[in-house]
C-alpha cells in the first residue's frame, strides 16, 4: 500500500548548541550548507517530491526563519512557532492540527541527503503499510554515515520492524530524521494538550512495544549538521561527488 503524502512536518525550532558561536546569531536550519541554507535542501526535496503543504516549527531565532520563508511558494508553508521548545514530539503534536488526519512525512531540518536509483522519499511511500504501521523511519547504515561517529540507533529484523539499540551495543543502522508517522501515533501522547515538550523517542519506544514502527534502509548518501566540522565534511563530499555550490 503506497502513502498518497501531500502533507509534511519540518522541524526547525533547535538552538544548535554544538553550532555555536554561528548559532547565537543565526538559526541552525538558515547554516549555509553547499550554497544553500539547510532548510532548503529539505523544502527542496519535499517540492520535487510532490508535498504541497508544509508545516515548519520555529523556535530559536524565529524570526529569521520565517522571513527566509514567507516568500516561499512550493511547497506552501505554515508556521507553528513555540514560544517554549517543545522537542520532537511535542513539537509535532503541536502542530496535528495543521498536518491532518492522514500519514504526513516528518523531516528534520538539520540534514542533507542523496538518493539512491529511487528517490528516497518515494522508496518510504512504496513501503508505507497503512494497516500495519504508525511510523516508518528511514534508516542509514551506521558505518557508511559521514560526518557521525555515534554507536548507531536501531536494529531491523528481516520484515522492517525496528529494535532499539541497547546501551552496550553498536547498532547497524542510525536514523535519518526522514520519517512517515501517522497522527494516531500521538494518541494519549504525554501531556499534549498542555503543549508538554517530549521526544518522540517515547512514542517509538511505544510503536516497538506494539510492533508498529518499521524502518527502511537508506540506498544513497546522508550527511547530518551538528557542528562546523560537519558542514566542511559535507562540502568536501559533495564536492567530490560532483555537486557544485549553489
Amino acid at each position: 500500500m503506497t502513502a498518497n503524502l501531500r502533507t509534511a512536518m519540518v522541524l526547525a525550532a533547535g538552538h544548535g548548541t554544538r553550532l555555536r558561536p554561528l548559532t547565537d546569531r543565526m538559526p541552525k536550519p538558515m547554516m549555509p550548507v553547499n550554497g544553500k541554507p539547510l532548510i532548503d535542501h529539505t523544502l527542496d526535496r519535499l517540492a520535487a517530491f510532490g508535498i504541497e503543504h508544509a508545516v515548519v516549527n520555529t523556535h530559536h531565532l524565529a524570526e529569521q526563519v520565517e522571513r527566509h520563508l514567507a516568500g516561499r511558494r512550493a511547497p506552501q508553508i505554515a508556521i507553528s512557532r513555540e514560544e517554549t521548545i517543545l522537542d520532537t514530539g511535542g513539537g509535532i503534536a503541536n502542530a496535528l492540527p495543521q498536518l491532518g488526519d492522514d500519514a504526513f512525512l516528518a523531516v528534520n531540518a538539520k540534514i542533507v541527503w542523496l538518493d539512491g536509483r529511487i528517490p528516497a522519499l518515494q522508496r518510504l511511500a512504496a513501503c508505507w503499510d497503512d494497516s500495519r504501521m504508525d511510523g516508518l523511519l528511514l534508516v542509514h547504515p551506521t558505518v557508511m554515515a559521514r560526518a557521525y561517529d555515534g554507536p548507531g540507533d536501531f536494529f531491523l529484523d528481516p520484515e522492517g520492524h525496528v529494535r532499539r539499540r541497547r546501551h552496550w551495543e553498536v547498532a547497524p543502522f542510525v536514523y535519518t530524521g526522514i520519517q512517515i508517522l501517522h497522527p494516531r501515533l500521538f494518541a494519549d501522547a504525554p501531556d499534549t494538550g498542555s503543549r508538554r515538550a517530549f521526544s518522540m523517542n517515547e512514542l517509538y519506544d511505544r510503536a516497538i512495544e506494539a510492533g508498529r514502527l518499521f524502518g527502511l534502509r537508506h540506498d544513497g548518501e546522508w550527511f547530518q549538521v551538528s557542528t562546523a566540522a560537519h558542514v566542511e565534511i559535507i562540502e568536501a563530499a559533495l564536492a567530490a561527488l560532483g555537486f557544485a555550490a549553489a
